[in-house]
């Protein structure tokens, strides 16, 4: 209760501060082929106006040239001026009201000239269009001041009536077009929330349909690969070890499924709280990959040896390549993740593709860090004639490549077929 009165106080006492002293900034031009027109013909008219309001001065009152140029100018200009500035027009028309009826004769039924009048109605009228209730509540107020001060009785009530009009009418003028465009607003925003929606809906049924379908067959093919050796009988040693490397290869993928299904239920802004693999994690696909039969050579440059685990591929170094993929501190972690990932996934897709398309063939992995890209070159040797590929493989990893700003070529060339990626690290930490 203790709020009530000042915030009350000051609703009240803004609009009358801005009606009298504060600045008010000018509105834009009006433009357009109507306005092209009616501006400078308006003008011509006013001039006229100003020139008959002096002419009618000077032949009904004992005023000298000083004053009659003055009160024929003051009762236009306020016109001039409202289309941009309505509040400072309708002080300039105000304070007319007091130096328009000067030396005026009694027996005039109006102490100020019929084109001030008008003007003064166009200014209100103006005024209660542009601005908010509470000034153009103040504004009329203070206009019947001179109204009933100078005016004869009968007719000031008449003024009255007609500026209370005037001034609802524009008001009611003012709150169409505000709530119009409120309204607009409002129906943008909600087609924007509807389109969110949408995606969010669309981003929902896809995991579903991946949970329903991709996922239940992986976990199936990974209970089938755990439990063959008990429903299938005797099997030899080497064949249990590959069973339970496809099982966990199953799982894995699960893994990384499940990892994506909840990016895809995710809320906007929302992130996965999981670690996503990177280049410390290279050396374990790579392993993977030897483990299901492909013979994978890789090479580093650009990187000193540093923190990553060796021991996935430790047991089959190749030429003069480290062992596994070495980290520096130049490798962003997380700053540069969006790099690192990209590049796991486009090493993974690439390989899957060349135990797919290119079964036998080896492949060779060279991974170049340089201080503000990544490149990653994978050739695997062609064992059959190269065949038109209708998969989503190689756009998905060119799409990955582009969002981060960067290229990536795939093509057969000297009986390899060559995937070229070209990554900027983007921030680094």
């Amino acid at each position: 209760m203790e709020t009530i009165g000042p915030v009350t106080r000051r609703n009240a006492t803004g609009p009358l501060r801005r009606l009298f002293w504060s600045r008010e900034p000018a509105r834009p031009v009006p433009y357009g082929r109507f306005w092209n027109y009616a501006l400078p013909l308006g003008l011509l008219g006013l001039s006229g106006l100003g020139l008959v309001a002096g002419a009618n001065l000077a032949d009904t009152r004992p005023l000298n040239d000083l004053m009659v140029v003055l009160i024929a100018a003051g009762s236009v200009l306020p016109v001039v001026i409202t289309l941009r500035l309505p509040v400072i027009a309708w002080r300039l028309a105000f304070l007319m009201l007091f130096v328009g009826s000067v030396m005026a004769d009694p027996k005039e039924s109006w102490p100020w000239n019929t084109v001030q009048i008008l003007g003064f109605l166009v200014v209100i009228g103006r005024l209660a269009i542009a601005e908010s209730s509470g000034l153009t509540l103040w504004a009329v107020a203070f206009s019947l001041i001179p109204v009933f001060v100078y005016a004869p009785y009968a007719n000031a009530w008449g003024a009255a009536v007609l500026l209370v009009a005037i001034g609802a009418l524009g008001d009611i003028v003012s709150r169409r077009r505000r709530t119009r465009a409120l309204l607009a607003e409002k129906e943008e925003l909600t087609e924007l929330e509807r389109a969110k929606r949408a995606v969010l809906e669309e981003r929902t049924r896809i995991a579903r349909e991946m949970h329903d379908v991709v996922a239940h067959h992986m976990s199936m093919i990974a209970v089938r690969a755990e439990t063959a050796p008990y429903r299938v009988g005797e099997l030899s040693e080497p064949a249990k070890a590959e069973l339970a490397t496809i099982a966990d290869a199953a799982r894995e993928a699960l893994t990384d499924m499940r990892r994506l299904l909840g990016v895809l239920r995710a809320e906007e802004g929302e992130a996965p709280l999981e670690p996503q693999p990177g280049l410390a994690q290279l050396g374990d696909l790579i392993a993977g990959a030897r483990a299901a039969g492909v013979e994978v050579t890789y090479h580093t440059s650009g990187f000193s040896r540093g923190a990553v685990d060796n021991s996935a591929c430790a047991a089959e170094p190749v030429d003069n390549a480290t062992p596994a993929l070495a980290k520096t501190d130049r490798v962003p972690t997380l700053g540069g993740g969006a790099a690192e990932l990209t590049a796991y996934r486009i090493v993974q897709e690439a390989l899957a593709n060349a135990a797919r398309h290119a079964p036998g063939g080896a492949v060779t992995l060279d991974v170049d860090g340089g201080p503000d890209r990544l490149e990653l070159v994978i050739r695997n040797k062609l064992t059959g004639p190269v065949a038109a590929r209708k998969g989503h493989g190689l756009a998905g990893m060119r799409e990955r490549a582009e969002l981060l700003g960067g290229t990536l070529t795939a093509a057969a060339e000297d009986g390899h077929f060559v995937v070229r990626a070209n990554l900027p690290w983007g921030e680094q930490q």
